[in-house]
């Protein structure tokens, strides 16, 4: 009698409806070769598909779907079998799928080291697959060292060769998701709506779209005039060879439009798959979003969320947070945090979207913005993309950073003759609208004195702190039009002051921000005067662009001040990259010249030499002819773009928010659902704080029987001030204060 091995049990105790375990490795294995195709690497998801349960031939593994409290670790096997029938020859291929089988659980692991590494739990594998299962099973690995191979280049074979294990790794996950969710939705009756249409499919009419729309702006000024050229000599860069792009526009030229429309007629000349918006803010994404899908409709994907998506629970993401596993809709709007964090991901659920990459024209807007200490890993990932995996990237900015190879140096990008915009040099002298002036020292009585003297303009900077002891000084001081803006208002209440903001700036009202980066980038305000901290010179270009953002005053007249403020201690950071400000300003007299900018990212990134722009992270993918030491794990818990941890605390500030935690406790209403309309209420806050606002009662998990511990309401709405947002810092003293007679 043939014994019958199963991968996943079903609802029948005669087991007719159980998933048996040759058809989920064949099914999986075909899920994974489909998904690789695309990227030339079939041969070798087909293998990581087929022998990724390989373990759960294990006789032991049928006690497990029989709900028996037995541990049967089934991941290890197939990677082991295939290390243990490797030719030599071959042995380098068979250790990259094994990676990838022995993390479609628990994650993509180190090659050495601790516990869960590759090494150690080859080590410790007991092999108890049954031996007529394992001499009746053949492997050739030839056609998948073809693929691997193909892709390594000289120079850079180990990092070429990691990237194409994640992209395995990404394939097999997401097919083995996807056959055991298919498997599940049958025997439930259920249908998920995973379908998107193809970028192919949308293309003509999302071309067309943006055809109608443009050809609603009047030629009747010469900004409207020049954004117009722009924007055709941007998209008639379209038909150059796929690659990496530079998209160098000043403030008010049009840079996102022009962006878009390159994107579009990109994508239909070469065939991309995938248009993928890569954003530094996300005060900014809900905004980019909502532009594009007013103008283009159906098919755009808004992938951030302040309540972490890949918490929910399965079976409770409706079609756009299932989209957020895979990246499948044709046109994706995220945050730089979400994109690069993914790429050098470990997890499973946060690499099953890879592969979806690949094929995709990417715009990374504010493109000075990428970390510095994470330069290097982000501009070899960004290049391997290019080289091997069909896409295009367009690194967009008004400051457009020193990435190039003849700046970086090693490291560096091949960006000559890769610009888009028509001269640069003459676009941002032709579209200046303000200047740079050196204010020296500066305390709060003098930042004070010239508000007083403007009843419109805004000062910028370094900390909250200081923003607030600013602001309470305006008051105090009697200004009229006081407004302060700080990360420490939800979204939505943020949203309302800009607006309150535009108006005043628009009818001649006061108008005296106070505020810290927040509104350097993605913020559409135009004052006549600002000021600024001493920061990085990139901080300073931003800030100037809000003033005189429309250019309706004379240049002369609309100023930056940039002040050094006493007492007031710089972070370290800060610090140094206003030392190498002061040095540009001494060599250039014009801080907004682009000249003066590239000299001043030049000396940056030289100053911090390669060790502080991540090249040990980058030199921790190692590969020799015959083995690998790749660091996946470690580099996935280094690789953080916001290095503090914050988490989410819900402030209930008007009806609507408060009808949403209502629904904390209907079982009927989604979590996701309930997520998305939060949104807008959420501060991030430290950690530690949160910890100290729910432990003195202040905050709470609402309906944690439900929903765990993914809903933090700030419970005690005091804390929380209309003009200075939520101050987390009274929570133990007021807990005190509850506790004295």
């Amino acid at each position: 009698m043939t014994k019958h091995y199963y991968a996943h049990s079903g609802r029948s105790a005669d087991r007719s409806d159980w998933q048996e375990l040759p058809d989920h490795l064949e099914a999986t294995a075909a899920l994974s070769a489909e998904r690789a195709q695309f990227i030339g690497l079939g041969a070798a998801a087909a293998l990581a598909g087929r022998f990724h349960d390989f373990g759960k031939y294990d006789p032991r593994f049928d006690r497990v779907l029989n709900g028996e409290n037995v541990r049967v670790e089934h991941s290890t096997a197939g990677g082991a079998f295939l290390l243990a029938h490797a030719p030599p020859a071959m042995r380098l291929v068979a250790e990259v799928l094994a990676y990838a089988i022995l993390g479609h659980h628990a994650g993509l692991p180190d090659r050495l080291g601790a516990e869960g590494s590759l090494a150690r739990r080859l080590e410790q594998f007991v092999d108890r697959v049954p031996a007529g299962i394992s001499e009746a099973t053949t492997v050739d690995l030839t056609p998948a060292g073809h693929e691997l191979r193909a892709l390594m280049r000289p120079g850079t074979a180990g990092f070429d060769l990691s990237v194409a294990a994640r992209m395995i790794f990404s394939c097999l996950v997401d097919a083995d998701f996807r056959d055991t969710e298919r498997f599940y939705a049958r025997l439930d009756g259920l249908v998920h709506d995973r379908d998107w249409p193809t970028l192919a499919a949308r293309l003509p009419d999302w071309r067309a779209r943006f055809d109608a729309h443009m050809a609603g702006f009047a030629a009747d000024s010469d900004l409207n005039r020049l954004r117009a050229d722009i924007l055709g000599h941007v998209r008639g860069a379209a038909g150059m060879a796929p690659g990496l792009f530079t998209l160098t526009v000043p403030t008010g030229g049009g840079k996102t439009l022009a962006s878009l429309g390159f994107a579009l007629d990109h994508a239909a000349r070469h065939g991309h798959r995938r248009i993928i918006y890569a954003i530094p803010y996300t005060s900014i994404i809900d905004q980019t979003a909502k532009i594009f899908g007013d103008l283009l409709g159906d098919g755009v994907l808004e992938h951030h969320s302040a309540i972490e998506e890949e918490r929910l629970e399965k079976g409770d993401r409706e079609k756009r947070h299932l989209a957020m596993e895979d990246w499948a809709a044709p046109l994706v709007v995220t945050t730089n945090v979400q994109f690069f964090e993914s790429l050098f991901a470990a997890r499973p659920a946060r690499c099953r979207k890879l592969h979806n990459i690949a094929g995709s024209v990417i715009v990374l807007d504010e493109a000075q913005t990428l970390p510095r200490e994470l330069l290097l890993p982000v501009l070899r990932m960004l290049d391997t993309l290019c080289a091997h995996y069909r896409c295009s990237v367009v690194l967009c900015t008004a400051t457009q950073p020193a990435f190039d190879s003849r700046q970086l140096g090693p490291g560096g990008l091949a960006l000559q003759g890769r610009e888009l915009a028509p001269d640069p040099d003459a676009l941002a002298a032709r579209l200046r609208r303000a200047r740079i002036v050196q204010g020296g020292e500066m305390d709060d009585d003098a930042l004070l004195a010239g508000l007083a003297a403007t009843p419109q303009g805004f000062v910028i900077v370094n900390s909250r702190a200081h923003a607030l002891d600013l602001y309470r000084a305006a008051r105090r001081s009697g200004l009229e039009g006081v407004i302060h803006l700080t990360t420490r208002q939800y979204p939505a209440h943020r949203r309302a002051i800009i607006a309150e903001i535009t108006r005043r700036l628009a009818d001649g009202s006061p108008c005296r921000l106070i505020a810290t980066s927040l509104i350097e980038a993605g913020v559409d305000l135009d004052f006549p005067k600002g000021w600024r901290a001493e920061a990085g010179l990139d901080s300073i270009v931003q800030a100037a662009g809000r003033v005189n953002r429309n250019g309706k005053r004379p240049v002369e007249d609309s100023t930056l001040t940039v002040f050094r403020a006493p007492d007031r201690p710089i972070p370290r950071e800060i610090d140094t990259l206003s030392k190498v400000v002061r040095r540009i300003a001494a060599r250039h007299a014009d801080l907004l010249d682009p000249a003066a900018i590239r000299d001043w990212f030049e000396e940056v990134y030289w100053g911090a030499g390669p060790d502080r722009l991540g090249q040990p992270m980058v030199a921790s993918m190692i590969a020799t002819p015959s083995d690998t030491n790749f660091r996946f794990r470690s580099t996935a818990e280094a690789f953080r773009i916001i290095e503090t941890t914050m988490l989410p605390v819900i402030v209930p500030g008007d009806d609507e928010a408060r009808a949403w935690v209502e629904k904390l406790g209907f079982e009927a209403v989604r979590s996701g659902q309930i997520a998305r309309a939060l949104q807008p209420y959420v501060v991030q806050v430290p950690a530690t704080a949160r910890a100290l606002l729910v432990g003195n009662g202040h905050a709470s998990f609402h309906a944690p029987a439900l929903r765990g511990d993914q809903f933090c309401v700030l419970d005690d709405l005091p804390l929380y001030h209309a003009d200075s947002g939520l101050w987390w810092e009274d929570a133990e003293y007021l807990a005190n204060e509850a506790c004295l007679i």
